[in-house]
């Protein structure tokens, strides 16, 4: 059996503003501070001889070395980001970086903003445009009924308000 997995689907390029400082100031972070704290403790696990047997070099490179694949990410994906400065000309529709107010069956109401994927926060309330959810709320009115698979079942909501920060 092999260990191929197909690579996931390209997420959409679209960033809010706020989106790309929390990317620009966690890359300053990882360089400036996370960096420069293992490279010398890494230098010296280094210097204690044997590497083999050395657990703390072992856990520094790995630590390097995950600290390092983050900075190629945040890097990479600032390159090709789209920030979208502007709300859309339509406001009474959800587009990219809307806040919408949904009521669901039981007529709970819940509160999203669509972001893009690389802002995603469940606590917050911040879902990625690439998710079922936000795919089916583009384009949308307040007013309409969503429908929405889920991966256990399916759901339906109201769409009660759309603002725009």
């Amino acid at each position: 059996m092999s260990r191929w997995r197909q690579p996931r689907p390209k997420s959409s390029p679209y960033i809010t503003p706020a989106g790309e400082k929390d990317l620009k100031s966690e890359l300053q972070e990882l360089w400036l501070l996370r960096r420069k704290e293992v490279v010398p403790a890494l230098s010296a696990a280094a210097a204690e001889g044997d590497r083999s047997e050395n657990a703390e070099y072992i856990y520094r490179k790995k630590q390097l070395g995950e600290i390092d694949r983050r900075i190629r990410y945040i890097s990479r994906r600032l390159d090709d980001v789209s920030v979208v400065h502007l709300s859309p000309p339509d406001r009474d529709k959800v587009f990219f970086g809307a806040t919408v107010r949904l009521e669901d069956e039981d007529g709970q109401t819940v509160q999203y903003r669509i972001v893009g994927a690389d802002e995603t926060d469940a606590r917050k309330g911040y879902i990625s445009v690439d998710s079922p959810l936000a795919r089916a709320l583009l384009g949308k009115k307040r007013q309409d009924c969503i429908a929405v698979v889920r991966p256990e079942d399916s759901a339906e909501f109201l769409l009660v308000d759309i603002s725009y920060s």
